[in-house]
């Protein structure tokens, strides 16, 4: 049975990315007790022995806490890079000449030339296009192309580090979503037994489908994640929910394709659209980047978090903050205040979600019908009894103060709903065939968790027979201490 803190009614899921900063038993623990839910590896560093370490120290330390903690594996993706200077770093001047040369040595770069980690570059650019670097800290216009050359102008200067990403203002650079390097970190994320797979820069539904059948035939069912952070991205982005188990919204890369104005509005669109398909949303990058130095987040930084909260995020994500940072346990906690503080403020009526979509699956119905029924009865809590999840996750789209308990005893099932804004995980050994039995048990495990006592109302949805994925096709309201006997 999994235990619950302190903040079990905050119900926006925290992300936590671990790294040199969080290696440690002691640091993951307060991490933990913090209250992170998922935790994310980062492919794009670290190697595939100090990714399964740290994967098997998560679950060892949940195990002992009784708690369930799922596991994000992050694909580095097609990004694209400068290679490395000479001195590890350069000062370009704004109004100065500097070239992109994909064939120029990987370790010589100098205030003049680079090369670049994208063959054939120079043939996808045109006079006058815009290239972005360090996340658009740097400017330069395309002034003409001589073979692989990419000649151009600095438009904004600063200081250029090793290896730093490279876009194009717009987008437009079409290289695959699935990686040589990728291909291998699949095989390791199979290993670890990862609970989703995040896509970098997805183009199109083929790239989430071709990485579900890779996962699937490394020997891993876990979800798929679509990192939306490509401009192409936003015009093929409903096939893209639909073929995907959950979007983030990596805010680095697509705002410097699509431009920091236009990012708060696609930011809102994307969470609305993919909660109105039933879909996970996850709302990253640099949220609360003050905090890598810092013991407290800018104003700033709580109202972005919160208003992402309000809008209806399922998850908020920290990268470096909690990889690299000083203050990574200090920084959950702050978080968790926010996501506490903004809850409960949405602006989405019930009327705007999908009571009333049309469907024709019996749990589907049984899900949103069982909100209604809580507008109406105010439980304390909704027990769902579930194979996959589905049944919660539904229920978790519409706007509600209840507290949803996905109950199950699969373990991957009890993982993945980690994801899931206002459910919970929480195991039930066993899912017997008599109803009045399974009530009882359902109900024990509330009480035990200290959520439901006697004379409080809950809410209980299950399936007939049980054990069959999508069976979910009836509602119970239970008084606890007043279920009928077997």
């Amino acid at each position: 049975m999994t235990a619950i803190n302190d903040l079990i009614y905050r119900q926006t899921k925290i992300i936590a990315t671990l790294g040199p900063s969080t290696s440690s038993r002691k640091t993951i623990e307060g991490l933990i007790d913090a209250g992170v839910d998922v935790v994310r590896l980062n492919f794009s560093h670290g190697d595939k022995e100090s990714h399964i370490e740290r994967a098997k120290l998560i679950r060892k330390i949940a195990e002992e806490k009784r708690y369930h903690v799922g596991i994000i594996g992050d694909l580095q993706g097609p990004k694209i890079r400068i290679t490395r200077f000479i001195d590890s770093k350069i000062n370009l001047k704004s109004g100065s000449k500097f070239t992109i040369d994909d064939k120029h040595p990987f370790d010589k770069g100098t205030e003049d030339i680079v090369g670049t980690t994208y063959k054939n570059l120079s043939e996808q650019l045109n006079a006058n296009d815009i290239l972005l670097l360090d996340d658009g800290r740097i400017e330069l216009r395309v002034e003409k192309i001589s073979g692989s050359k990419i000649i151009s102008e600095v438009i904004h200067g600063g200081l250029l580090y090793d290896s730093k990403g490279l876009n194009k203002k717009g987008g437009g650079l079409s290289a695959s979503a699935i990686s040589e390097k990728d291909l291998n970190d699949i095989k390791v994320a199979a290993e670890i037994g990862i609970d989703y797979l995040a896509v970098s820069f997805a183009r199109e539904a083929k790239d989430i489908e071709l990485a579900r059948k890779l996962l699937k035939e490394a020997g891993n069912k876990g979800g798929i994640i679509a990192k939306i952070e490509r401009a192409e991205a936003l015009d093929n982005i409903d096939e893209i929910i639909d073929a995907s188990d959950a979007i983030m919204i990596a805010r680095g890369d697509l705002g410097v394709e699509i431009g920091d104005a236009q990012l708060p509005a696609v930011q809102k669109n994307l969470i609305k659209k993919a909660r109105k398909k039933d879909k996970v949303v996850i709302t990253a990058t640099q949220m609360m980047e003050s905090m890598i130095t810092n013991s407290i987040p800018t104003r700033a930084e709580v109202f972005d978090v919160a208003n992402a909260v309000i809008d209806g995020t399922d998850a908020v994500m920290l990268s470096s903050e909690t990889a690299m940072g000083d203050h990574p346990v200090e920084a959950v906690e702050a978080m968790s205040r926010i996501c506490e503080g903004s809850e409960g403020q949405s602006p989405v009526s019930n009327k705007e979600s999908n009571y009333f979509t049309e469907n024709n699956k019996v749990d589907r119905a049984i899900a949103m019908a069982c909100m209604l029924t809580a507008d109406n009865l105010n439980p304390v809590a909704i027990a769902a009894i579930t194979e996959s999840g589905s049944t919660a996750l539904w229920m978790s789209r519409i706007n509600h103060s209840v507290p949803i308990f996905a109950l199950t005893k699969h373990t991957g099932t009890l993982r993945k709903i980690t994801l899931y804004r206002g459910v919970y995980p929480a195991r039930i050994k066993t899912i017997d065939t008599n109803h009045a039995r399974v009530n009882k048990d359902a109900v024990n495990v509330l009480t035990k968790l200290n959520v439901a006592k006697d004379n409080d109302l809950v809410i209980i949805t299950k399936g007939d027979l049980a054990g069959i994925e999508g069976g979910t096709n009836a509602i119970k309201v239970v008084k606890v201490g007043h279920l009928v006997d077997d």
